[in-house]
């Protein structure tokens, strides 16, 4: 054979062997959704299956999702790492610590969009307690994470407001970690030692039903406006080797919020239906309409959290903007 002839099936082969190898994406990922209102856009992808919708547009027929719910974003964080949970959900503070312990390391975690806002109320059967300051040792606050939650900084920042600065941790030893269901019976029930919540929706409205309980502090009053707000973060490992996943994740989610700003009623019906709650549509419906509850993929008020949490410790290293905790796809959000 003359050496001309070798060519081609050499080209080929070197053609064949230096490719790229294109390796498959997870055929099942794990979602950890949390308890309440401001989690409806993920009721809606799971209720919808829009995540396996747009993963079928990739060609991605089999995919698996499972929706489970964890306590708290310790487990939830600690979910990612083992990679036993694929995608985390709740407050910003445990994205904050878990970034920070991770940020450039092969375990990095990042934020992956936020979709919901809402104040959360710190609400008392005490009738003592008219200010943070009348608390006392024989109180109990509860919420979803002590230590770690959104509610246990604004908790923190508020004791700041009040003791003055190093004394963020004054109503620490309260605290008690407990969901946001379980709280609301111990409030109503009146019999526990848990005699406060810092609840969200739509608790908080179930409980200031009650004529003997009434509102110590809104978040919107530490952080003059909007402040709270859910969001769901990833590593970035599972970013990188899932693609397509994740381009269905964030189309899912564009998805369901849509659904929510075009039909509350339809919107409502899937979260009686995920939650298996005992509201009627009506009733959710109602607090759906109000104001402060909004559903966008827009953050704000990130640096407040931040910049607090590393003043007080929490974290050890700030990012220089809330855009270095999230995936690339919030590059272009006007967050703060």
């Amino acid at each position: 054979m003359k050496p001309g002839r070798l060519i081609a099936p050499l080209l080929t082969l070197v053609l064949i062997f230096s490719a790229p190898i294109s390796r498959a994406e997870m055929s099942e990922i794990k979602i950890a959704e949390g308890l309440g209102l401001v989690y409806l856009p993920l009721y809606l992808m799971r209720d919808h299956k829009l995540i396996e919708k747009y993963a079928r547009s990739e060609h991605l027929d089999n995919l698996k999702v499972d929706w489970v719910r964890l306590s708290g974003g310790t487990m939830m964080n600690d979910g990612l790492l083992s990679g036993s949970l694929q995608i985390a959900s709740g407050g910003i503070t445990p994205l904050i610590v878990a970034w920070a312990k991770t940020a450039n390391s092969p375990q990095e975690i990042k934020g992956v969009s936020v979709f919901s806002s809402s104040p959360v109320v710190l609400l008392t059967r005490n009738p003592a307690v008219k200010r943070i300051e009348d608390f006392t040792g024989k109180d109990k606050i509860a919420m979803p994470a002590a230590k770690l939650g959104a509610q246990f900084i604004v908790l923190q920042m508020a004791a700041e407001k009040a003791f003055g600065v190093g004394h963020h941790d004054q109503l620490d030893k309260l605290t008690v970690s407990m969901s946001h269901p379980d709280a609301t019976a111990a409030l109503l029930g009146g019999v526990s030692e848990v005699n406060s919540h810092f609840s969200a929706m739509p608790f908080m409205y179930q409980e200031l039903a009650d004529p003997a309980i009434h509102s110590v502090l809104s978040s919107d009053d530490v952080f003059g406006g909007p402040g709270v707000f859910a969001l769901m973060w990833t590593t970035t490992e599972f970013y990188r080797k899932n693609p397509k996943i994740y381009g269905a994740i964030i189309k899912a989610l564009d998805e369901a919020i849509d659904i929510i700003h075009k039909d509350k009623v339809a919107a409502a019906q899937s979260y009686l239906k995920i939650f298996n709650s005992k509201e009627s549509v009506e009733e959710i419906v109602s607090v759906l309409n109000k104001p402060e509850l909004q559903f966008s993929t827009t953050p704000t008020g990130i640096q407040k959290y931040t910049d607090f949490m590393y003043r007080t410790g929490t974290i050890k290293l700030k990012p220089a903007s809330w855009k270095d905790m999230f995936l690339p796809n919030n590059d272009k959000l006007p967050g703060n």
